[in-house]
């Protein structure tokens, strides 16, 4: 996937972001990362790595373990793998400027309607389809958890 809008976004010589030069090493589970955002309004950044890169959605309330509870999850640019390892401080004047800190990380599966995990190809169908169901391992979030697409609404509008 492409990070051209990730870096139109932002200037690194202002920013200590990750250009995206960093690639996944051995590790064969996918990853996850859930950054706690305290920018202009607080919000979660949900981040699910898909084909090299992490699939990014914004989530103004975070996410939550209770089953009922359905949070907005606008979706964003892709960002570059090794944005799963930044905390930092996002200086005024660059976009998203703010403090950025992991709130929970660890590994995730695609998961089919029957619970039984899903290679990636997979997964990146159920993302295009937008009906995404995965198992997550993290250290706050663990079980299984949907992204829905909503239907007539933003084009990048979907349900956690």
């Amino acid at each position: 996937m492409s990070l051209v809008t990730y870096k139109k976004k932002r200037a690194f010589t202002n920013s200590p972001e990750p250009e995206g030069n960093k690639k996944k090493g051995a590790q064969k589970e996918l990853s996850f990362v859930i950054q706690r955002h305290k920018a202009s309004r607080l919000h979660y950044d949900f981040r699910l790595e898909m084909e090299g890169v992490l699939k990014s959605w914004a989530v103004p309330k975070g996410p939550s373990m209770n089953p009922g509870d359905k949070r907005l999850a606008m979706m964003v640019e892709d960002h570059p793998y090794d944005y799963k390892d930044f905390t930092g401080i996002i200086p005024e004047g660059n976009y998203g400027a703010g403090i950025v800190e992991i709130w929970d990380m660890g590994t995730y599966s695609g998961v089919n309607p029957e619970h039984e995990k899903i290679n990636e190809k997979r997964l990146l169908q159920s993302l295009k389809n937008g009906n995404l169901k995965f198992a997550m391992k993290g250290k706050k979030l663990k079980g299984e958890f949907a992204l829905i697409k909503l239907k007539g609404k933003e084009d990048n509008s979907w349900l956690l």
